[in-house]
C-alpha cells in the first residue's frame, strides 16, 4: 500500500485548499478511503470517509459542512476539499486505508496545513 499526500500549504482563516492522494498496490475503487489529521501534540483523528463508488461519506461535527471528500477510481486519487479554514484545522493530514476513529493501519507521510493570518 501507498498513499502520497500533497496540496497543504500556508492559508488565511476562511481560505481554501485542496488536498489530493495518490493511492496504489491495492484495489482503489474498492476501498474505504480515509482523511485524517493530526494536530501538534495531539493524537490523530479522523475527520471523513468515503465509501466504494462515493456510496457514501461521513464527517465529524468539526469539519461538517466545511470540507469535502471525494475520490476518482479512474486515477486512484483521493480528494479533501476544505473551505471556510479555521486556525484550529492547522495540522498534519494523512489519507489512510483501514482506519478508527483515532488510528489508521495505512496512512501516507502527510502533507502539512497551516491556517494563520
Amino acid at each position: 500500500v501507498q498513499l502520497v499526500e500533497s496540496g497543504g500549504g500556508l492559508v488565511q482563516p476562511g481560505g481554501s485548499l485542496r488536498l489530493s492522494c495518490v493511492a496504489s498496490g491495492f484495489t482503489f475503487r474498492q476501498a474505504w478511503m480515509h482523511w485524517a489529521r493530526q494536530a501538534p501534540g495531539k493524537g490523530l483523528e479522523r475527520i471523513a470517509y468515503i465509501l466504494p463508488l462515493g456510496a457514501d461519506t461521513v464527517y465529524v461535527d468539526s469539519v461538517k459542512g466545511r470540507f469535502t471528500i471525494s475520490r476518482d477510481d479512474a486515477t486512484n486519487t483521493l480528494y479533501l476539499q476544505m473551505n471556510s479554514l479555521k486556525t484550529e484545522d492547522t495540522a498534519t493530514y494523512y489519507c489512510g486505508t483501514d482506519c478508527t476513529p483515532t488510528y489508521c493501519n495505512h496512512k501516507g507521510q502527510g502533507t502539512q496545513v497551516t491556517v494563520s493570518s
